[in-house]
């Protein structure tokens, strides 16, 4: 596994002179493409973007712009991430991942700023994709992406409460979760029953439609039925009271809008960087991981670089036509394969199925009920909460618990850039650890097995009196470093002629090692005790020369089998004691 993250790490630090890594799924599997594969995916591609139609308006509602602007944002940015990204079947599109950050960047920014921090996010994710970081991305730990996904999940399904009961209220929502919810219970016996009634009943169609068929998408049947239902209420029953997408937003444009330039100044470069990394982050995150479900499905292999560089154009591009940031949705994409589609043609497809409902749809759009949206983004978030996942990570290592759960609370109380940074850091700091655990220190002072644990003779190698054993068993770097030092502290109540520091494990050492170690062998010098070095692996020595500490020592006590440095050691400790007893006899 190290091996592995190193070998990542190395290509990762590779020139971008090189030859960029950027080969689009859609140009290669235009290679022999047929009539019968292009049937197939117009199906899945019809299919997915009657899917995405709901989808892409509740979560640009929910993400405070307007209906168009989901509509455009699905038509524009999964057009190109089905054009240039790396996977064949992935479908872009706003998803409920963004919801949290959109919210807020809009809230304290504007949208000009929203349209600013997308566009940095496109350039950061093109960017990882040049430098080769697609596979690097994909070693975040697994209990951030679990915490940050439920808390999302919590933090969309409390942002639903008022269109889902249709409360009044009166007075400036916080953005915080808890005066969120002191605000919604201040004001919820102002409910509207018939809009509640609208929420349950779309709520129970999405619930119950999968298990008549899964072919038919249970948020379209619910939005279709209950905009009829509500229609019919309001004509001929004269039904008021619930809130329509049109009585909000009003007569929605259909006119597909043109590109515009968007503003630039380092002041807002520099306050919208935070958000812009995150932004992209959780881009990159969300589709590489749908896209490694959807290849262990379909069996194909995703060229990771190549989709984040797709996504990063899908992004460059979106916010030029007022959208919003996309990302591979696992969900529509998975819809995508169930159908039968097998190239990016199906999501392109897809796109022009959007753009159709945006030109000639949008007056029965402005019909659907608000309740019906937050329905349909309550089952989104329930499906984002990946509770059964926590439920089975209970009983992992107590880091990986407290991880999860800190990085959830932060993200449900603060935002999703402090809960990924802080999420990460711990994550680091529960690894530095177990490794720091794992690396441990043998003290031998009589004899010692030479051989390998896998070896089934063994060699026992007798010491002098006056030589000491230090086996160092892991990584030597700063979190077992220390440990290493108190060892050599309170191992030995006499202090012995020479010290044997045994490495035949440690597969590599750091600054931190090198400079404990640099120091141990000045102390021991002062203390006339010899150093003897068994064991050392190359990269080792290498990092031993590069760092100068062969030169403390004599080329000669840096052995490369324990039996060589005990005989060396063995030497040094009965000349020591001759010349004492020479010493003592001459006084």
């Amino acid at each position: 596994m190290r091996a592995h993250a190193a070998r990542v790490i190395k290509q990762a630090n590779m020139s971008i002179i090189s030859k960029p890594d950027f080969h689009p799924a859609f140009v290669t599997a235009m290679k022999g493409y047929s009539f019968s594969k292009f049937k197939q995916d117009l199906t899945a591609g019809l299919v997915v973007g009657i899917i995405a139609i709901p989808l892409a308006i509740a979560f640009a509602i929910a993400s405070g712009v307007t209906p168009a602007v989901g509509l455009v944002t699905a038509i524009v940015g999964g057009f190109l991430v089905s054009a240039f990204g790396g996977n064949t079947v992935q479908i872009g599109g706003p998803t409920g991942a963004f919801i949290v950050i959109i919210y807020n960047i809009i809230a304290q920014y504007g949208l000009e700023g929203l349209a600013l921090a997308t566009f940095m996010a496109g350039c950061i994710l093109v960017l990882l994709g040049l430098f080769r970081l697609g596979t690097v991305i994909k070693f975040i730990p697994y209990p951030i992406v679990v915490g940050f996904t439920a808390g999302i999940a919590v933090t969309i399904f409390s942002t639903q409460m008022p269109d889902f009961f249709g409360l009044t209220i009166d007075e400036k929502v916080p953005g915080d979760f808890i005066g969120k919810w002191g605000v919604y219970l201040r004001h919820f016996s102002t409910a509207d029953m018939a809009t509640a009634i609208v929420g349950l009943l779309s709520l129970a169609i999405i619930i119950i439609t999968p298990k008549i068929s899964k072919r038919i998408p249970g948020a379209l049947t619910a939005i279709v039925t209950v905009t009829l239902v509500l229609w019919i209420a309001r004509e001929y029953f004269g039904v008021v009271g619930v809130q329509t997408i049109g009585d909000r937003f009003g007569i929605i444009s259909t006119e597909l809008p043109r590109p515009q330039m968007i503003g630039f100044d380092m002041k807002s470069v520099n306050l919208l960087l935070p958000s812009a990394f995150t932004i992209a982050m959780l881009g990159a995150i969300e589709s590489l991981l749908s896209a490694t479900v959807v290849d262990g499905v379909t069996g194909g292999r995703t060229n990771s670089n190549t989709e984040l560089i797709g996504q990063g154009i899908a992004n460059i591009t979106v916010p030029l036509f007022g959208g919003i940031p996309v990302t591979g949705a696992i969900a529509r994409t998975m819809a995508n394969i169930t159908n039968g589609g097998r190239t990016p043609v199906a999501g392109i497809v897809h796109a022009l199925v959007l753009t159709a409902t945006f030109l000639f749809a949008m007056p029965l759009i402005s019909l659907v009920p608000m309740s019906c949206l937050a329905a349909v983004l309550i089952m989104v978030s329930y499906n984002m909460s990946g509770w059964r996942t926590i439920k089975g990570m209970v009983n992992n290592p107590k880091g990986d618990v407290w991880v999860l759960v800190v990085t959830f609370l932060l993200t449900v109380v603060f935002d999703l850039t402090i809960a990924i940074e802080i999420g990460m850091l711990l994550a680091v700091v529960v690894f530095l650890r177990r490794v720091s655990e794992n690396t441990t220190i043998k003290v031998y002072g009589d004899q010692l097995d030479a051989a390998d644990s896998d070896m089934t003779q063994h060699e026992v190698l007798d010491l002098e009196p006056g030589v000491s054993v230090y086996e160092i068993d892991g990584p030597f770097f700063f979190g077992a470093a220390t440990k290493f030092d108190e060892m050599m502290r309170v191992s030995t109540s006499v202090v012995p002629y020479v010290r044997i520091i045994r490495m035949r494990r440690v597969p590599f050492i750091d600054s931190t090692g090198l400079h404990n170690l640099h120091i141990l062998i000045e102390s021991s010098h002062k203390e006339g005790i010899m150093v003897v070095l068994s064991g050392v692996r190359d990269n080792v020595r290498d990092a031993l020369h590069r760092s100068h500490i062969d030169l403390l020592i004599d080329r000669g006590h840096i052995c490369d089998h324990i039996s060589k440095a005990v005989v060396v050691a063995n030497e040094l400790a009965v000349r020591r004691r001759m010349l004492e007893d020479a010493a003592m006899a001459a006084e």
